[in-house]
């Protein structure tokens, strides 16, 4: 189980590596969706080669597992909780249990409820262990609908295949970004709330190639593929070609009263794996997920390397702290370097400075959206293992009220905010940078020493770290000129998604 959760963590499936692949090559050159692509396969080489978290937020541990009548569950449960603990330990999980009254994190991923442990039986004389991890940004794009409904830009969505159909497309629309893009959907149709959402999350761990048996949910799987992709959201939603790169649909029975379709929305680093295990030895038998063509991305061709990972674009170097006049000089499109220190800040620390001063002087400076993956050294050294950004969205509330109070002018996250923290950012003169999301490897070897920690009382994943970077590279997509890149994105797709309002089954 050890083995399961670690390679998990590090290292995509076969099937995942070839639609990334076949993302980079369909995207036009040049582009800021190109640009976040390199990054993302610069990310999972570094992964592979360092055997670490291709993502900081390693979710939540959701395993399905088959067993034979007689194994005995409970010691299998004892062995993956085991498992669990040792891989936070070793810093291959980030401590992401936490209690939901008291907001303590319980530090090695064991809680009520964590990890999911899901088991059915079979005649088959080996156990099938199912692993998927799958984070929170991800996880918060999920949604479900209740048919029949109004959906924006595509009107009425009836109790058939055509209304399911415009309930998938609006699925794909709504996550825009924030769900880290380009990425995977599993589907389920019917069934209650609860179990609808469960068949969704199966879905998942089809193969990405695999044909649906169901000829009526092969072709919609097929239509939404083709057309999902024509709305531009693009990578990271920066714009471009590669909006989804899986599809997957499941249906079973419902009551006449409620007519449910639920969608698990997965991000590009979508990290689920599988093994047969002996269930008189405990030994793997085989791992899930290993036909067809392994892409080896670091072994791409060093020149396309260096080219895909500088582009041809001017580079724009920030040193922290940084000063009003450089920050107005920022626009949309700009990318940008900083050096200097950052600060980390989620939703713990938002709500705290929100009603409290801060523990160190913020004017000037930058703020992360990121939970990372710690490691504390034998002489009490804090090492960073993962850091990518969190979804940004969540800090609405706060975002624009905290920069004013402390003076801070940038902050770093993925997928944009809203129209609260655009004023702010016009009125106060502050940008908002997105780095790209899931690349926690590419984006740790940014971060050269870690110079202090605030508020650990919120958890590893929610304390104020404080971090020395260089060349940490991200876009400018709100300036403080009221443009957004989010904003023109989301408009610019709602408007394509109106072309598919007309029935098509």
């Amino acid at each position: 189980m050890y083995k399961l959760v670690v390679e998990t963590s590090t290292k995509l499936p076969k099937d995942v590596r070839r639609a990334v692949k076949a993302a980079k090559e369909k995207e036009n050159a040049g582009t800021r969706a190109a640009m976040s692509l390199a990054t993302i396969t610069n990310n999972i080489a570094m992964a592979d080669e360092q055997v670490s978290p291709i993502c900081q937020d390693t979710g939540l541990p959701t395993f399905k597992i088959k067993t034979p009548v007689g194994v005995n569950q409970l010691e299998l449960k004892a062995a993956i909780k085991n498992a669990i603990v040792q891989a936070t330990k070793d810093g291959k999980l980030r401590p992401n249990a936490v209690d939901s009254l008291t907001g303590k994190n319980s530090g090695d991923n064991l809680g009520e409820g964590v990890p999911v442990i899901k088991f059915d039986q079979w005649e088959k004389d080996y156990i099938d262990v199912r692993l998927i991890l799958k984070g929170g940004g991800c996880e918060n794009k999920n949604i479900q609908y209740s048919l029949p409904c109004e959906l924006e830009g595509l009107g009425r969505a009836g109790r058939d295949l055509d209304g399911i159909r415009k309930c998938i497309m609006h699925s794909v629309y709504q996550a825009q970004g924030q769900g880290c893009s380009a990425g995977f959907i599993g589907v389920g149709i019917g069934g209650d709330r609860s179990s609808g959402y469960d068949l969704a999350k199966e879905q998942l761990f089809r193969p990405v190639e695999d044909v649906n048996p169901n000829e009526d949910l092969r072709k919609l799987e097929e239509y939404v593929m083709e057309n999902a992709n024509k709305l531009g959201i693009g990578t990271m939603g920066f714009g471009g070609e590669a909006t989804l790169l899986g599809c997957k649909i499941g249906a079973m029975h419902r009551i006449p009263a409620s007519f449910f379709v639920s969608v698990a929305y997965n991000c590009w680093a979508f990290r689920r794996m599988g093994v047969s295990v002996d269930p008189e030895t405990g030994e793997i038998i085989e791992w899930a997920y290993q036909d067809g063509e392994f892409i080896d991305f670091a072994a791409a061709n060093e020149a396309e390397k260096e080219t895909a990972a500088s582009g041809s674009e001017d580079v724009i170097t920030l040193q922290a702290p940084i000063t009003e006049e450089q920050i107005r000089s920022l626009k949309v499109g700009d990318v940008v370097e900083i050096n200097g220190l950052m600060y980390t800040g989620r939703d713990a620390i938002h709500k705290y400075l929100n009603d409290h001063d801060a523990p160190v002087d913020l004017n000037g400076q930058v703020i992360y959206h990121c939970g990372p993956v710690m490691l504390k050294d034998k002489d009490g050294v804090w090492h960073v293992k993962a850091a990518g950004p969190t979804t940004s969205i969540r800090e609405e509330p706060y975002q624009g009220d905290i920069m004013k109070k402390f003076g801070i002018r940038a902050v770093i996250g993925k997928g944009g905010m809203g129209p609260k923290t655009l004023a702010a950012l016009q009125e106060h003169g502050g940008v908002y940078l997105n780095a790209i999301g899931g690349a926690a490897q590419y984006y740790a070897d940014c971060i050269k020493a870690v110079e202090g920690v605030d508020l650990m009382e919120f958890g590893i994943p929610e304390a104020m770290w404080h971090l020395r970077v260089k060349g940490f590279r991200a876009v400018v997509t709100m300036d403080s000129h009221g443009n957004s890149l989010h904003a023109d994105v989301d408009k610019s797709s709602l408007e394509k998604l109106a072309q598919f309002k007309e029935r098509v089954f």
